[in-house]
């Protein structure tokens, strides 16, 4: 797995260092005898959501820098012969015979055949034939040191075709990835400022590759800052380009890690009143029960009397269930228009009386 890859693998398969770091934050921040948050409260929901939120956001950092110290160990031609950026061919031989006068095999006391003498000379005279040559110069600044193994390429364009179609399946399958990813559902949160980020990637390495000045954003604003402010020395297109695709990669991570947080804080309201109606049903349950069970002990005091007397006992009932048959039942609207039609129908049925009298 690459370098630049493996801490936020490690971040995605475990969740253990967001609890470790939230139960450090509640050793610092809580007094000694006060009661912490206890897992699943609101609280806690929200410390442990920050805390995920930080540790994504220092992995970011961490890579970044990890990247960054990954291209500073390859170093460059610029860096071999420790020359500027801007240097011409001049400064360039001027340089080469002063180092050579050091390094070459002949001023040098060799022990056996790989004498780091003879691999540091070899360097140092491929970096000098690349840079002298204008054509090979403008594409070892805009794609590496891999121009040096490209045959058959005589022309700047030769070069630039070569880039482009070394670089165009990178990006078109990162493109169909995407698209696969967006319709099956998956990385919903932040889709506009991927979709940005890798379209900006995409142009940035086209103006960098075909165009024969550096970047402005790299000769403007990069550099300068890198040289007046620290010690870091000044990068190169192809430099810029490989931080960008790490950096790029590794910011899509840490929005697919934030993007579940920002949503859990969006969800959060809704959990939360959830859990209150959840709590208020409860209480509605214990005051039924309660009222239940004192009219039940109100029953007992009121048929106390009656305890013993089972003739009393058959009396009450019988009026009790002719005063719910009076007042409950026939009283209901209902019941009183059923009664009402069954005897109409019973006076429908009934025959008249017949009338009997003397003729006359």
């Amino acid at each position: 797995m690459p370098t630049s890859l493996r801490p936020f693998a490690e971040l995605c398969a475990s969740a253990k260092k967001v609890l470790v770091a939230l139960t450090v934050y509640y050793g610092i921040t809580v007094r000694a005898g006060d009661p912490k948050p206890q897992p699943g409260t609101p609280r806690w929901i929200k410390h442990r959501r920050r805390i995920h939120m930080t540790v994504v956001l220092a992995y970011l950092l961490y890579t970044i820098v990890e990247v960054d110290y990954d291209l500073l160990k390859g170093g460059n031609f610029y860096q071999d012969l420790g020359l500027p950026l801007d240097v011409n061919d001049r400064g360039i031989k001027s340089r080469f015979r002063r180092l050579a006068a050091v390094y070459h095999p002949d001023k040098v006391a060799t022990s056996g055949d790989d004498a780091p003498s003879d691999s540091i000379f070899v360097q140092l005279k491929l970096a000098q034939d690349t840079l002298l040559n204008p054509t090979k110069r403008f594409a070892y600044d805009r794609f590496g040191p891999d121009v040096i193994h490209w045959q058959h390429c005589s022309s700047i364009g030769d070069y630039i075709l070569v880039g482009l179609k070394a670089a165009a399946p990178l990006y078109l399958g990162s493109a169909i990835f995407m698209i696969f990813l967006g319709v099956t559902g998956y990385l919903q949160w932040g889709r506009f400022w991927r979709y940005l980020a890798f379209g900006s990637l995409i142009l940035l390495e086209i103006h960098t590759m075909t165009r024969p000045y550096y970047p402005p954003f790299l000769t403007v604003l990069l550099n300068p800052l890198l040289e007046g402010f620290t010690s870091h020395p000044p990068i190169l297109p192809f430099q810029m380009l490989d931080l960008a695709r790490k950096v790029t990669l590794n910011l899509f991570i840490a929005l697919s890690q934030l993007g579940s947080l920002f949503q859990t804080s969006i969800a959060g309201p809704t959990s939360s009143s959830n859990a209150q109606q959840q709590q208020q049903l409860l209480k509605l349950e214990q005051l039924a029960n309660e009222n239940e069970a004192e009219a039940s002990r109100l029953l007992a005091l009121d048929m106390a009397p009656f305890v013993g007397d089972d003739g009393a006992v058959k009396d009450l009932r019988s009026k009790i269930r002719e005063w719910l048959v009076q007042n409950t039942i026939r009283a209901d609207p209902e019941v009183r228009d059923a009664m009402g039609r069954a005897m109409g129908r019973r006076r429908v049925g009934v025959p008249l009386p017949m009338t009997t009298g003397k003729k006359r």
